[in-house]
């Protein structure tokens, strides 16, 4: 074990089995097949980093594109081309912004709002294909679990991140 790394808990067969089932609906959610034919489905002419980064633009208030890359998780060189290619096409827009007028943001135009809408409204008509035999109160409790699911994913990461940043301020410098 590397000393920037917690000390781990022996995993629960059922935890080992959700880790299993995420890996296999990320490999299917993700792949290029998948990709394109949702796309053609939506009929836009977008690739997977473009799709993403317009997702999370139409999930938050504009942001400045270092913002953006820090919640996709990407370097902010690749949000720039990508926001260059987006604005080119019309979907994204550079405003102002209002707290430091020298700085952009990035919000979608009504093309990107639309080309978001059908690129939701596919993937929504997908999910109901899969999941059509299940009964409302399972996907009820399905919604329930996978969004308290994500919360702790999310407040896992921001304690590791501080865990991070509490032993990098105690380690001694290698200058």
């Amino acid at each position: 074990m590397s000393p920037s790394q917690p000390p781990s808990l022996p995993a629960s067969p059922e935890v080992i089995d959700i880790e299993r089932a995420l890996n296999r609906i990320t490999y299917l959610s993700t792949r290029a097949r998948q990709h394109d034919r949702l796309m053609a489905l939506a009929g836009v002419p977008l690739d997977r980093a473009a799709v993403a980064l317009l997702r999370q633009i139409a999930d938050s208030e504009p942001l400045r594109p270092g913002e953006l890359a820090n919640r996709l998780g990407v370097e902010a060189s690749h949000v720039t081309r990508q926001v260059q290619h987006l604005e080119k096409t019309g979907y994204v827009r550079r405003v102002p912004d209002p707290d430091d007028r020298r700085a952009q943001r990035i919000e979608l135009t009504p093309q990107g709002q639309e080309a978001i809408d059908r690129i939701r409204a596919a993937g929504v008509r997908g999910m109901q294909a899969a999941l059509a035999a299940w009964s409302p109160d399972e996907l009820r409790q399905l919604a329930t679990l996978f969004h308290r699911m994500v919360d702790d994913f999310l407040a896992a990461a921001v304690d590791d991140e501080a865990f991070q940043e509490s032993l990098e301020s105690v380690r001694p410098s290698s200058s």
